[in-house]
Order: C-alpha cells, then sequence, then structure tokens
C-alpha cells in the first residue's frame, strides 16, 4: 500500500487506525536511537531514515538527488515492514538480528534481504528495533556504501 504523505505524521493519519499507535511508536523508538547524522523524512513514499545530502553530497548512486536511504518503514497490506540496509550490507550485522529476534518475538522471522515484516502490529519488538538502530554509525553506512558502489 502506498500513501501520499508529505510528512511522518502526515504518512501515519492516513495508515488505518489500528496500525497508527504502534507506527507512532516504531518512529519515536527509531527517531531516540538514531545516531547523529542521519535525518528522517518520507523517502519511497515511507518514512524514512537517510544521509543528507549536507552529509553525503553525492547522494544515492541511482538517483544523486536523492538522499543516501539507510532504514524505512510502512504499513503494507498485511504487516508493517521495517527495512534496514545495513542489515543486508553487513553480514555481521544481519546475523546478529537473526540470533536476536528469537529472543525477542515468540514469532518466527519473517525476513527478506533487507525487509523484515511484522504482521502482528502489536508485537513488534520494540526494544530489539530500538538497539538495531543504534548499530550502525552514519561514517560507518557511508564506508559500506562506498566499498559496495565501488566493485
Amino acid at each position: 500500500m502506498q500513501y501520499e504523505a508529505t510528512s511522518p505524521e502526515d504518512y501515519i493519519k492516513q495508515v488505518p487506525e489500528d496500525r497508527q499507535e504502534a507506527l507512532k511508536k516504531l518512529r519515536n523508538v527509531i527517531n531516540t536511537n538514531l545516531p547523529e547524522g542521519f535525518e528522517e523524512g518520507m523517502i519511497y513514499k515511507m518514512i524514512g531514515y537517510y544521509v543528507p545530502h549536507s552529509v553525503y553530497p553525492d547522494g544515492y548512486h541511482c538517483d544523486p538527488k536523492t538522499p543516501l536511504p539507510f532504514m524505512s518503514f510502512a504499513s503494507q497490506k498485511n504487516s508493517v515492514n521495517l527495512y534496514h540496509s545495513g542489515i543486508y550490507a553487513k553480514k555481521e550485522l544481519h546475523d546478529w538480528f537473526v540470533s536476536e529476534f528469537p529472543k525477542h518475538s515468540k514469532r518466527k522471522l519473517d525476513m527478506g534481504k533487507s525487509c523484515v515484516r511484522f504482521k502482528y502490529v502489536d508485537e513488534i519488538p520494540f526494544e530489539l528495533i530500538a538497539e538495531l538502530t543504534r548499530k550502525m554509525t552514519c561514517e560507518e553506512w557511508i564506508a559500506i556504501y562506498e566499498t559496495a558502489i565501488k566493485k
């Protein structure tokens, strides 16, 4: 599902009412734990966290006008999805997340390459997401990104 939102607040107002509190809490958890250098805004029609052009002027290589994406979340038809580029780009972070997840959830991990799907919004593991958000600095993300695009 895509929303035509102009701000994170606007996005949350547009999602189904039964998801709004969970999205507000998820947003708060990420903003509270987001390392310095990243910014919040709308990116790819989702609430996103990215490296702004003021920090990384080159932007995203696929579209340099877009700031360098890092993580985002969205309300989809059957789930709330969290997208975290660091999980995809850094094996140690991926392995850590996969091993920690069962300690925070009784559900089976539903995960793609960088996408974690939460079908039950009342069971989103906010503490784990807070820890994940703190795990990678802006500088580390830029270094990983630059190494990957130079290959």
